[in-house]
């Protein structure tokens, strides 16, 4: 399933958005494998933290160089969260056309527990974390079209899981 979306970013330049299911890795030429997103779900509920810059959103962040998209998963759900990824995979993922270039960034599915209580994320940027019920993300982000499609995916990840 192919999803597009455009906006103007405050300094006018226009970002097109092109959502897709399947394999991250595949057809990278000329694109750089950046951030991801983890729609992580702990108990039931998922698990949202609220960014600076952006308010409340599933946790994530940029990839460092080297790191596989599994390994920037781990990584930045640890230090947002100080939680465990038990379970993930991929749900989608997005090319962002900007600034004359192709940055890819994931959408992943996890399971997740507590190694202890959340306190702060490490670089100090996160510094509350949320969990809430997975119908009402949209009271918390809404990432139009795109967001719902993954939302939907995601809930269905959720519920195969569940059945194991």
């Amino acid at each position: 399933m192919e999803l597009k979306r455009s906006f103007t970013r405050d300094d006018g330049e226009t970002v097109e958005v092109i959502y897709n299911e399947g394999d991250p890795t595949a057809d990278m030429e000329g694109k750089v494998l950046g951030g991801i997103h983890a729609f992580a779900f702990y108990d039931g509920k998922m698990v949202l933290v609220n960014h600076p810059k952006g308010g409340w959103m599933p946790p994530g962040g940029g990839r460092e160089e080297k790191e596989t998209i599994e390994e920037v998963v781990i990584r930045e759900v640890q230090e947002e969260t100080n939680m465990k990824i038990l379970h993930q995979e991929v749900i989608g993922f997005q090319d962002i056309y900007h600034d004359n270039k192709i940055t890819r960034q994931t959408r992943n599915f996890c399971i997740v527990e507590p190694y202890g209580e959340f306190v702060a994320d490490p670089d100090g940027e996160i510094m509350e974390m949320q969990l809430i019920d997975p119908a009402e993300y949209k009271k918390y982000f809404d990432w139009g079209p795109i967001g719902d499609r993954i939302m939907e995916r995601a809930m269905q990840m959720l519920e195969e899981y569940s059945k194991k």
